[in-house]
Formats: C-alpha cells, structure tokens, sequence
C-alpha cells in the first residue's frame, strides 16, 4: 500500500505543479486484476480502486494498518463505478449495481470481491477511516439514497447530490460519502465552495472520457491552486482546503468525509473577493 503525506497550509503555496500532484492526487487506482490502496496522513484515509477481471480479490491485510485483518479497526465504504458485481462480507453477499454504495462495518474479517463480466468488470471505488465500533454492513441502491438537486443550467453547476451512507441512512463511526452526477450542459462543481474544520474530504472524479479532464481547486480560500486529473483519480482535500471543480463536459464523482463531525450543514461559506 502507497503512503501518500500532503503538504502544509503554506508550503503548497510554492510548490510546482509536480510536487503538487505528488502530494494531494491519487493516480493508476483502477488496474484490471489489482487492489491498489493508499494510505494519507489526513484522518488516516485509505482510498482504493479494486477491479476482479477473473477471481475474487479481497483488501489483503497491508502492514500499514497494523491488524489482523483489513477492518479489524476499521470501516469501509465501497460505490461500484463499473459492471455489476458481488461484494461477499463475511459469507453475506452483496450484489452491486453501478452507482450502488456498500457500508462494510468494523470486524469483518473477510471481504471479496467480484465481476459478473469480465469483459464489463466492476470497479470499485473504496474510502476507509479507523471505527471506535462495529456497525452492520449494509448496501444502498443508488435510487434508495437521498437524492438532493442543487445549482441551475443558468449558472453551469446544475447537479444531483446522492447521500447514500450518511446519517439517516446508514449508522458509521466517521464515514459520511455519496456521489455528484453534474447535468447535460453543467461543469461546476459545489458552488459556491466551501471549508470544514471538522473533517476532512476526498474527491474520486468518473464518467470522463480518456481527453476530458476536470480542473480541482484546492488551497486556502482565496489562494488557490488548481489540479488536473482525469477519470479514475482522486484528490485528499485536508480540513482547511477548499474542494470544488470545472470540467471539460459533465462528470460524475465521489466525494468520502472522515472526521468529527457528520452534520453536512457544518460548513464554512467562501466568497470570492
């Protein structure tokens, strides 16, 4: 497993470009037969990217986690990006359509995962923060989440909020995610942006053709610095950085929170000065 530590709320303010990729973006996620996983330093998140062309894979036990097994200490959130496919906790299985979430409760010690098609695998996209608890694992259809319209075509950010492991939903120690589905003719991404304190979040951007790419924004407000990343990748964003995005022609993508503080009202409006 890759370790990924970002840089501080002022050394990223002189950084090229290439050291700021190094730092803050997730690349080569999704590999065809693989787990890859990595590990940062912000509320100690593991973001992956798992695609079973043939067997079953499972997350392995890396040493970083430092346990007997994968969620021995942890819980995991897991949105199919791909083909239908079967997650299996601990003999339970799972069937998962694309854009259906799964919440993996702490204690499981065994966790597979499968394609139904080889040549249409399931690519699952995987977040995971520590647990204090053991919750039960649950699967929410993308139409069973709570599904918010926000933004309007006038303005390009004309956008589907989907809540699917949240309060109200699923019971998780930390793990709050979902997905954003941008509308025909829409680019932007949460506008107006924003800050959290109390928690830190991740951007996973999909649905981007091999020449489309999405512009990230990241940085203290109003010092901005911008990220460019293609389908499949992922961006850390850190509790003082700003998280918001343009792209080449409308996207979907996931966006994972860990820290202290569930409420999704917990946050701090930007102006542009």
């Amino acid at each position: 497993m890759k370790l990924v530590t970002v840089a501080d709320n002022e050394s990223y303010k002189t950084m090229l470009d290439e050291e700021l990729r190094s730092r803050f973006l997730l690349s080569d996620l999704f590999q065809p037969g693989e787990v890859n996983l990595v590990m940062t330093d912000v509320d100690r998140a593991i973001v992956g990217g798992i695609v079973p062309s043939g067997e079953s894979l499972g997350l392995g036990i890396p040493k970083e986690v430092a346990a007997d097994f994968f969620t021995q200490r942890r819980e995991v959130g897991v949105i199919n990006t791909g083909g239908r496919g079967t997650v299996t906790v601990n003999g339970a299985e799972f069937q998962m359509e694309n854009r259906d979430s799964l919440y993996i409760g702490r204690g499981n010690e065994e966790v597979l995962f499968s394609s139904d098609k080889s040549d249409d695998p399931s690519k699952y996209a995987i977040f995971s923060y520590p647990a204090h608890t053991a919750y039960p694992s649950k699967r929410v259809p993308r139409d069973d989440a709570r599904q918010l319209e926000m933004g309007d075509d006038g303005r390009a950010n004309d956008r589907v909020i989907v809540q699917s492991i949240c309060p109200g939903i699923v019971d998780t120690c930390q793990l709050v995610m979902g997905f954003t589905e941008l509308k025909h003719g829409s680019v932007w991404n949460t506008m107006p942006p924003h800050t959290h304190q109390r928690r830190s979040e991740i951007y996973m951007y999909f649905d981007l053709k091999e020449e489309e790419r999405v512009f990230h924004f990241m940085g203290e407000p109003n010092k901005f610095r911008a990220i460019v990343t293609k389908s499949g990748e992922a961006v850390v964003s850190p509790t003082w950085s700003v998280h918001f995005g343009v792209g080449t022609h409308p996207y979907t993508f996931i966006w994972s929170m860990g820290g202290e503080n569930q409420v999704f009202e917990d946050m701090d409006g930007i102006s542009f000065d």
